[in-house]
This record gives C-alpha cells, sequence and structure tokens, in this order.
C-alpha cells in the first residue's frame, strides 16, 4: 500500500458546483485553486476532482467526449497541470476521476465506429452484426441502440443512452459474433484506457477514482473477469507510477482488493446515514436501524482486506443525498466523530462539512435526476451567490439554497461550536494520532444490536485509542474492563468508568486513551 494514503483524508469536489472565477455561473479550476488553502487550513491532505472532461454534459461529464482534453468551462489543461502543481505545494495529493466503460455518443472514436466502412475504432465499441440482434441476455450492457449510425447494428449501453460502452470484451459470450475478453478489440481498448492513465498521471495526477470499475466486462456476473482486467491494468501501470493510487466505484471491498485497487468506498455506509430512505438512521435521535447492521458487513471485509488495502467510510458524493437529509447539527457531529475514527480512508464531500442540505425536488440538470439535490453551489459567504458566483442568478449552473438560514463556510468559520469547527477539530485529532489513522486496527468492543452506546479500540504499537458514542437521548451504560486515560476528544460531555461500567452521557462522543 502507498505510503501517503496512511494518513490520507480526501475532500471531493463537484467542479461545476465549487467556485466560479470568471462570472459564467459554472465552478472552474482556478475556483478550486483559490480555494485550496481553505481545503488544506480545514485539514484534508488530499482532493478528489469529479470529471473535467470535454464532454456535452448530458450526465455531468460523466460523459466523456475527449479523455485528453479539460472542457473550456473549466479551463485547459494548462490550468489542470497547475492546479495539480499548486496542490503538491501544499503537500497534498489529488484524483480525479478515471471513466473506462464508455464515451459520450459525441466522441470522435464512436463516431468513426458509427460509420459503415470498416476502420481502427470498429470493434472499439460493443456492436452487434445487425439492427435485428441486440444485446438482451447480457449482463451489463443497459440498452441497445439501432437506427442511430449508417452501420448496420445496435450499440449497447453501459449507463444512459448517450454513453456507448467500450468493447473489452464479453465474460461468457451468448453468441458467436460477440468478442472475448482475450480479443484483439478488447486489447487495443485496454491498452487505449493505460494511455489515457499516463497523460494524466504523467501531467502531475495522483490517481484516480474510477467510475463503475466492477462492469468493464460485461456478462461477468461473479466480476472474475474485471477482477482480472484491473490485475493486468496495474500490473502496468504500478510498474511505471508506483506511488499512484486508484480507488473504485464498486463497493465490494474484498473483490476491488483482489483487483488491486489501494480502497474501496463502503456501498453499507447507508446503513448508518439512511441517505436512501427515510428510516431512523443510527445517528439519529430516532433511530431505526442499530449500529450492529453496519458492523457485520465491515468485519466481514475488514478480515479480508486488512494488511492489503483500505475501506473507506464516506460522508457521501454526487450520486447519493446529503448526509444532512436526516440528520440534525448534532447528530452530524456524532457521525464525524464516528467517521472520523474509523479505519480506512475518509472522504468528505464538498460542503458536508458545513452540513449544506439536499435540495429536495429540484429540477435535474446534466442527468442529474433524484442526485440533483446534492449538487447545489458552495456556499462560501453571505455575499451574491453566496461567493460562488458573480454571475446573476438565472445564469447560475444550479440554483443556490433558497434557505435564509442556510449554512456558510463564513458564518461557520466564526461560531467555535461550528459543525465546520467540529470537523476541523476532529481532522486535526486525527491526524496528530497514528492510531486513528488508515492503518491502525480496529477492535470492537460494545456493538449490541439496538442497543447503545457504540464502543471501539484502534490499536496502536505502543497504545490504544477507545471511541465511545452514544447517539441516544438518554444516557447509557455497558460493562467496561478497563480505565480510561487522557480524553482527546469530548462532545456533549465526557464519558466515566464507575463500578466496572462505562457510563456514558446522551448525544455525546470521546475519545480516550486507555491505560
Amino acid at each position: 500500500m502507498k505510503e501517503w494514503l496512511k494518513n490520507a483524508v480526501f475532500y471531493e469536489i463537484y467542479p461545476q458546483s465549487f467556485k466560479d472565477t470568471n462570472g459564467d455561473g459554472i465552478g472552474d479550476i482556478n475556483g478550486i485553486i483559490e480555494k485550496l488553502d481553505y481545503i488544506k487550513e480545514t485539514g484534508f491532505n488530499a482532493i478528489l476532482v469529479h470529471p473535467m472532461y470535454l464532454s456535452p454534459f448530458m450526465d455531468a461529464g460523466y460523459d466523456a467526449e475527449d479523455f485528453y482534453t479539460i472542457a473550456p468551462r473549466y479551463g485547459t489543461n494548462a490550468d489542470a497541470k497547475r492546479l495539480f502543481d499548486e496542490v503538491h505545494k501544499r503537500g497534498m495529493h489529488i484524483f480525479t476521476v478515471l471513466i473506462p466503460c464508455h464515451t459520450a455518443i459525441t466522441s470522435k472514436e464512436f463516431k468513426e465506429s458509427c460509420k459503415a466502412e470498416k476502420n481502427k475504432y470498429s470493434g472499439r465499441f460493443l456492436w452487434t452484426p445487425n439492427h435485428e440482434i441486440t444485446f438482451d441476455g447480457v449482463d451489463g450492457v443497459v440498452n441497445s441502440m439501432r437506427g442511430m449510425s449508417e452501420r448496420d447494428g445496435c450499440f449497447g449501453t453501459s449507463y444512459y443512452s448517450i454513453q456507448p460502452a467500450i468493447n473489452y470484451g464479453i465474460a461468457n459470450p451468448t453468441a458467436d459474433w460477440q468478442d472475448t475478453v482475450d480479443s484483439e478489440n478488447a486489447r487495443q481498448s485496454r491498452e487505449e484506457l493505460i494511455n489515457i492513465m499516463r497523460f494524466w498521471l504523467d501531467m502531475g495526477c495522483d490517481g484516480f477514482r474510477v467510475d463503475m470499475a466492477s462492469a468493464v466486462i460485461k456478462n461477468d456476473n461473479d466480476k472474475s473477469e474485471a477482477i482480472k482486467f484491473w490485475q493486468k491494468v496495474f500490473g502496468i501501470i504500478n510498474k511505471e507510477y508506483p506511488e499512484a493510487a486508484f480507488v473504485p466505484e464498486w463497493g465490494d471491498p474484498t473483490k476491488s482488493s483482489a483487483s488491486g485497487f489501494d480502497t474501496d468506498f463502503c456501498a453499507f455506509y447507508y446503513k448508518l446515514f439512511r441517505v436512501w430512505d427515510n428510516d431512523g438512521p443510527y445517528f439519529s435521535h430516532t433511530p431505526q436501524v442499530g449500529i450492529k447492521d453496519f458492523f457485520d458487513i465491515y468485519m466481514t471485509h475488514y478480515k479480508e482486506v486488512f494488511g492489503k488495502s483500505y475501506m473507506s467510510v464516506i460522508t457521501g458524493n454526487h450520486d447519493t443525498p446529503r448526509i444532512s437529509r436526516l440528520l440534525d447539527d448534532t447528530e452530524l457531529k456524532l457521525a464525524y466523530a464516528f467517521l472520523m475514527a474509523m479505519p480506512g480512508i475518509p472522504f468528505v464531500y464538498y460542503g458536508d462539512e458545513i452540513g449544506m442540505k439536499y435540495l429536495a425536488d429540484v429540477k435535474s440538470i446534466e442527468g442529474g435526476y433524484e442526485r440533483t439535490g446534492s449538487r447545489s453551489p458552495m456556499q462560501w459567504d453571505s455575499s451574491k451567490n453566496c461567493g460562488f458566483s458573480t454571475a446573476d442568478a438565472d445564469k447560475l449552473y444550479m440554483m443556490i439554497d433558497p434557505d435564509e438560514n442556510r449554512p456558510t463556510v463564513e458564518a461557520q468559520q466564526k461560531d467555535p461550536n461550528s459543525l465546520y469547527n467540529t470537523v476541523k477539530k476532529l481532522l486535526s485529532i486525527r491526524m496528530a494520532n497514528e492510531e486513528l489513522q488508515s492503518d491502525a486496527e480496529i477492535e470492537l468492543v460494545y456493538i449490541v444490536e439496538s442497543t447503545y452506546p457504540c464502543i471501539f479500540k484502534r490499536k496502536g504499537k505502543d497504545r490504544d485509542i477507545l471511541i465511545v458514542i452514544n447517539a441516544n437521548d438518554n444516557e447509557q451504560s455497558c460493562d467496561f474492563d478497563g480505565e480510561l486515560g487522557e480524553a482527546l476528544y469530548e462532545y456533549n460531555g465526557k464519558a466515566v468508568c464507575r463500578d466496572g461500567k462505562i457510563i456514558v452521557p446522551p448525544c455525546s462522543a470521546s475519545y480516550f486513551v486507555l491505560k
């Protein structure tokens, strides 16, 4: 595992919504550069920026037209190089997004593959032999699109209809016209992906979040071919760029670790925050789910991957409702106390550090649909458009949260009890204590279904740190055979040991050095 990941904490940026510096209503690269000091001062030492490639933006840039060129609305390739350099000057690292499974329907390569005459791109996308034959029964091909080309055939898509699937071969072919994973077309597609990775790594990017990483090979139900695919890719890339790191959109740490990825998101984190439904999340005052549900899954994966790769607990991302959707300020602080004490690499989505809201029922923008509400502009201050842009409101990429009481960075920085300052303090404590960072082992102490508190250890070389969190409105206690030392952190009161029990105040979190 890469040395720099051992204390990495990522700040995740949706570029079009972060900071606009040229007044066109859309965030840009110069805006990210302008706010790098804010990110570092908050306590983050790594950044993930969502796609900035040239695109028709029918899926917010996840429909890339040219993987080698920055979209003009964000800036230029020279601006991207300057961003990488400025990040590194501050002792930080930066990821962008790799999109291996598809291009935009407007890409040069796909347009060439649509031609009736055979050419070098004819086999680079998934096509059927004629328009009467579809990809029905081929798992992972979402649609079979026809009548859109002079070429006689259907092309397969990997997500939206405007995202033609790149051909890396089909596992378990269902017809003799389908390329296998060992075909020449599949090899050429894989080589091009490696060239794209080289291009950005050479420019200074430190790694990638890999979109739909588990879906590169179609009809691959057990993902065995996807695992082999990434093993081949990393077998080349890791030799050339030994410090580059990679996190997949996979949600299965065991399989992604076997593939060679450095970390994977815990897709089951929603059990803690319930972002997808309205059941009371664990960190709410009225929980309807116990934390044991989460740890049952977490520890199964943890035992498989510990020492090989990491698991990342995240606040959310551009595809999920914001963590604040079902949690108030107190509940968010408890959730952060948990997240910043967990093993692996935390990822915090922009604006979550101040509790930005999920905007329900907003108009879909750039293919966002229900996800659009998590993509609103960053709320910096009390000036026009919350300091995001000088453009008129009707020119903004997306509306600002209309609530007059919306949180801003400016207001929360001034309030010592704000969510922002809580997150900043927790990040500082994590960075100062190796026992709370990525590598230190976790040991569950008191994790019981529908019962409080939540207690676990992070185990260091010379000492252990005990994390005690009570998300309940009432004081809680449990048997505890130990002695508490220095309190590194406390919120809403400090747990105490008495008569063989640990007694925990309501809605509180504490970190202790164990004697």
